[in-house]
């Protein structure tokens, strides 16, 4: 006696697992806190006690061959100064970061610090990264 064998297929509907797919991709693009850094190429020194964070605010770039940027834009260190004043509203609230390659001269950063501080600025950190 033979015996038929009835072939059942099973059918699976992706559609449901493609709108699954597609509302995590949606959750996780809104979600991400993306932060637009500016695309001058630096080396931060390492630190230990190093803080991470995410917050976008003024900035001071020193690059490795010594030039400098204020608010992405390029400056010279005689103008810097008054670029602070001109560009930051509020000295005494205003938080301004110096992010400088590892490479730099000492003797510059210095220079930017005083030009910070002779500009006003109350309140200044200089950016590191965490070992």
């Amino acid at each position: 006696m033979e015996f038929e064998r009835k072939r059942s297929y099973v059918h699976l509907d992706i559609a449901p697992l493609v709108d699954v797919v597609l509302n995590l991709l949606l959750f996780f693009m809104l979600t991400s806190h993306l932060v637009e850094e500016p695309a001058i190429k630096i080396r931060l020194p390492n630190s230990k006690t190093a803080e991470s964070g995410r917050e976008i605010s003024q900035m001071i770039t020193i690059t490795k061959d010594g030039d400098l940027y204020f608010m992405d834009k390029r400056v010279d260190l005689k103008n810097l100064r008054a670029d602070i004043q001109n560009r930051l509203p509020d000295m005494e609230k205003s938080f301004l970061r110096i992010k400088a390659d590892r490479e730099v001269e000492i003797g510059l950063l210095v220079s930017v610090i005083d030009e910070v501080r002779l500009a006003g600025v109350k309140n200044f950190s200089i950016l590191t990264e965490r070992r």
